[in-house]
């Protein structure tokens, strides 16, 4: 399955801070329609995701009946995404 969406960055703190991009409402009904199929537990599906010309492996986290797609710093800084930045489309 591919899916392209666009979001604003949110950070999570907690004992360090952490950042993601909530998947949006119709793209995470999509997902969650193979989710038995494509996660490893918890709810968490391993996915290849691109912002920019930067692709990298991670997982989808369940929250609240979406998903949100974590950013990792050597993606995130690079590209200028801060917490409440747009992250692109693609």
């Amino acid at each position: 399955m591919e899916l392209e969406f666009a979001g604003r960055v949110i950070e999570w703190r907690g004992p360090a801070p952490f950042y993601f991009v909530p998947v949006p409402d119709g793209e995470s009904a999509d997902i969650r329609e193979v989710a038995a199929m494509a996660s490893y537990g918890w709810g968490v599906i391993p996915v290849q995701a691109r912002i920019a010309a930067v692709t990298f492996t991670t997982s989808l986290f369940p929250k609240d009946g979406g998903y949100l797609l974590p950013l990792k710093n050597a993606v995130r800084k690079p590209a200028g995404l801060a917490a409440a930045t747009r992250c692109p489309s693609g």
